[in-house]
């Protein structure tokens, strides 16, 4: 398996150079060079969610492991779940269930990818006598996973970029106070976007490294992160019906990573009706699939942070597959006046959308009314991403066949205020947030400046 960018100038990577290097030189993202196919029949034989993940991994790791290294990785790989099999379906009724994803040790699905990346960023840097730094930027769950991940090993220091602000205070506890030498949570008196784009600059600039380190990506453009979700919409489909029929998945997005894990599952052969793109008001994917308008607008506050996002970086790979049929050249042309000019794709191409997509945006006010709606109705608990989802679902009901799973991303127990506006009060919390309100912060305050955070991780490194 080899692996080339979006826009065609970088390519025939294998899993461990697309691993350790994350975004592709000429600023694409890597895509692996076909679609490796899934035999449904030997993973019904499946008894858990490892066991499907042994089917999926191997697929893309080539050369770079070998299977029995590969199986090794993955039965030591995801820790501290508070499930046994880690992920839980539960059925609401016969028309919609829910997967369960955060019942990791960060309460959030971002520890299924994370884990994954970091398992095998530890395996490689062993494997070379190497360190390396993770940089990235976190709208609340990608940082505090990936500081988990990554804590106890000694190769890798984290440094993670926390914009300023609408965040919840268990998120941002979260990632300050690991008490971990090798951890460092930089907040930024900026946005998420500006997190995001200085994390850019840093890996084409590398100034900060020292002479033979790697600088890791631990946001879901590393396609690592991507497999590791890959993995539960398998299994969702395997459990809820044992692929029978074609489900839907209603999927509350920013960066499009969760979206795009679903959509390559079904490219692998996972039967799949539709992909619901659920966003907030931060509406940039709404509006592309609706209107054909892909343009970049300041970010709206929400109850839902982690979709507080005005770009969706995994949307590239969308764009290169199935709007264009795989041409790097178009796809370079289209992200080269991207954002400066807004997006738009031929019409004929964008007509596609409708046979595996909808959409839908859902304000704070809806999204409290859907909290409520499914506490009271069903006596289920879910966090305002999950609810986003879920009202999504519930408003496109009627233009869909089949059934419907809404993917739950994170533990309500992480955003008290919003449970507060649904008037929803948590009996207990998991035991991994019982603790947090009174542990210990350590956090560095930087500005939105690149050049001085550069020189941060520089003299910390």
């Amino acid at each position: 398996m080899f692996f080339h960018s979006t826009r065609g100038k970088d390519k025939n990577k294998n899993f461990e150079e697309v691993l350790l290097q994350g975004l592709a030189s000429d600023g694409g993202l890597f895509m692996p060079d076909e679609w490796p196919q899934i035999d449904l029949d030997t993973l019904k034989n499946a008894d858990n969610f490892i066991d499907v993940a042994k089917h999926v991994v191997p697929k893309f790791t080539g050369s770079s492991f070998s299977n029995e290294d590969v199986e090794e990785i993955l039965d030591d790989t995801w820790h501290d779940f508070d499930e046994k099999d880690l992920l839980k379906v539960i059925d609401i009724d016969p028309s919609i269930s829910i997967l369960e994803l955060f019942h990791g040790p960060t309460s959030a699905f971002k520890d299924f990818g994370l884990q994954l990346a970091a398992a095998f960023f530890n395996k490689t840097l062993e494997n070379k006598n190497k360190t390396a730094i993770v940089f990235g930027a976190t709208s609340g769950d990608t940082g505090s996973a990936a500081i988990d991940a990554c804590k106890n090993f000694n190769s890798i220091k984290s440094f993670i970029l926390i914009p300023e602000g609408n965040m919840s205070e268990i998120q941002r506890r979260q990632m300050t106070t690991t008490n971990s030498s090798n951890v460092f949570p930089i907040i930024v008196d900026g946005t998420f976007d500006d997190c995001q784009d200085i994390v850019k600059k840093g890996f084409k600039e590398r100034s900060f490294l020292k002479s033979n380190q790697y600088l890791l990506a631990v946001n879901s453009i590393n396609w690592v992160r991507i497999i590791g979700q890959i993995c539960y919409y398998f299994y969702a489909s395997l459990k809820i019906n044992n692929f029978s029929q074609p489900l839907n998945f209603s999927v509350p997005t920013g960066n499009f990573g969760n979206v795009f894990a679903c959509y390559a599952a079904s490219k692998m052969g996972m039967p799949l009706s539709k992909i619901i793109v659920a966003v907030n008001s931060n509406d940039i994917l709404d509006r592309f699939f609706k209107k054909n308008d892909y343009s970049k607008l300041a970010v709206t506050e929400t109850i839902s942070p982690s979709m507080d996002i005005s770009v969706a970086s995994n949307f590239e790979r969308l764009i290169y597959d199935f709007y264009l049929n795989r041409d790097s050249e178009s796809c370079a042309e289209l992200y080269s006046e991207f954002p400066k000019k807004n997006m738009k794709i031929r019409v004929n191409n964008w007509e596609k959308s409708s046979r595996l997509f909808a959409s839908y945006s859902v304000d704070d006010k809806s999204t409290v009314n859907c909290m409520k709606f499914f506490f009271d109705k069903f006596d289920y608990v879910m966090d305002p991403h999950t609810a986003v989802a879920a009202d999504a679902a519930l408003n496109l009901k009627n233009n869909l066949n089949n059934k419907t799973t809404i993917l739950a991303t994170a533990h309500p127990a992480k955003f008290p205020s919003a449970l507060k506006d649904a008037e929803i009060y948590l009996k207990e919390l998991p035991n991994n947030l019982k603790n947090i309100l009174n542990k210990k912060e350590v956090i560095y305050r930087l500005s939105k400046n690149d050049k001085s955070i550069f020189n941060f991780i520089k003299e910390n490194n």
